[in-house]
């Protein structure tokens, strides 16, 4: 049998989103839904799929990973956004690698499937932090993907401060800096259900960028 994984899936109002993920995990992967104050029926819909609920107050996309960080147990975690825009089918091609122990950080890295699954200033934003990582850190990836898995123990050892938007990209730059082997998957990407709070807008885009602006400004001084 093979073993359980925890996928971890920040969540604010994504209500209409979560039956259309949940239905789709596969068997021997438990959803860990972190509600990071949704006012509509996130927590009710994630507990009626059977999902493991984690309440969040402190806003923040990097709040509700570390949230969800404490409440897995599996020896190997996942996490994915909980928007429709990534699906849960393909979370074997970005955990497989880190089951066999060929790699110890997996990114998906999406490709649209579908007109306005990546809006322009969002892949731009994309397209320049992955430069930078390759410049800068050595690692070779394309895009900073949302879908990605990890081992949970060497996660936690990583000490990832940011807990907002500077989560994702802080946790690839610590795992280089530790020469940790980071691969890439192409994943497909779709159009999110709902309403998108980040890079759906050039105002969310904005926010993130300046997030990881921060946490690359902060990790290049403790180089230096």
């Amino acid at each position: 049998m093979p073993p359980t994984i925890d996928v971890i899936f920040p969540a604010l109002n994504e209500e209409g989103a979560l039956p259309w993920i949940l239905e789709r995990l596969p068997e021997s992967y438990r959803a860990i839904v972190v509600d990071n104050g949704s006012t509509d029926n996130t927590a009710a819909v994630a507990l009626s799929f059977g999902a493991l609920v984690v309440q969040e107050p402190v806003a923040g996309f990097g709040a509700a990973c570390a949230a969800g960080l404490k409440a897995s147990t599996s020896e190997v975690i996942a996490f994915c956004d909980a928007d429709a825009s990534l699906n849960p089918q393909d979370l074997p091609l970005v955990c497989d690698p880190v089951i066999a122990g060929t790699a110890d950080l997996v990114l998906g890295a999406r490709v649209g499937s579908e007109r306005g699954a990546f809006s322009s200033h969002a892949r731009a934003a994309n397209r320049f932090l992955s430069w930078r990582l390759r410049r800068d850190y050595g690692v070779r990836v394309t895009d900073l993907g949302p879908m990605r898995a990890i081992r949970r123990e060497p996660l936690e050892g990583l000490g990832i401060r940011d807990r907002r938007f500077g989560w994702p990209l802080e946790m690839v730059i610590r795992a280089a800096l530790e020469g940790w082997n980071i691969e890439e998957v192409s994943v497909p990407y779709y159009p999110r259900i709902g309403k998108s709070k980040v890079t759906g807008t050039v105002r969310g885009t904005a926010k993130a960028v300046k997030d990881m602006s921060q946490v690359l400004r902060s990790l290049d001084l403790s180089r230096s």
